[in-house]
């Protein structure tokens, strides 16, 4: 799950294939988003609450606009499960962990990676820091990993 910057609205992931838009003040489901084949297991939010970007069992990420429910990009690279996905403060870039042991870093405008870092075992979790080049990452065999994303 995450939420938009001003608290007003919140964006969960499924097992059922679908993220759900909700507004916080009233606990309205405002949408549903479809288009992911298996489950999706993890969303980000870009910090103006415009766009989700999710993680999904299908190896794809998607690109969504939060106001009319449009899928914008299919981010297809991943060879494995998507586990977990951040974003750049400036919305710019996305950064997922895969089951397939590897981080990738996607140009959101264009849709293609610009970097594929390989860890040992499959990489479960993954956080950028609020200066936009760093990039820290968990693996499953419990090593954490810091990356400079101005190196890449």
């Amino acid at each position: 799950m995450a939420l938009t910057a001003d608290g007003r609205r919140a964006v969960s992931a499924s097992f059922d294939k679908t993220l759900k838009v909700w507004d916080l003040e009233t606990g309205l489901l405002l949408r549903t988003l479809e288009g992911h084949t298996a489950w999706v297991m993890s969303v980000a939010l870009t910090a103006d609450g415009r766009h989700a970007v999710s993680g999904s069992g299908d190896k794809t990420l998607k690109v969504w606009d939060l106001e009319t429910g449009q899928l914008l990009r299919k981010l297809k690279g991943h060879a494995n499960w998507v586990y977990a996905v951040a974003l750049t403060a400036d919305g710019r870039r996305a950064v997922s962990a895969s089951e397939d042991k590897t981080l990738k870093v996607w140009d959101l405008e264009t849709g293609e990676v610009i970097a594929t870092f390989i860890g040992e075992s499959a990489i479960w979790a993954v956080a950028v820091a609020a200066d936009g080049r760093t990039i820290f990452a968990g693996e499953q065999s419990g090593r954490m990993h810091f990356l400079n994303l101005e190196c890449v």
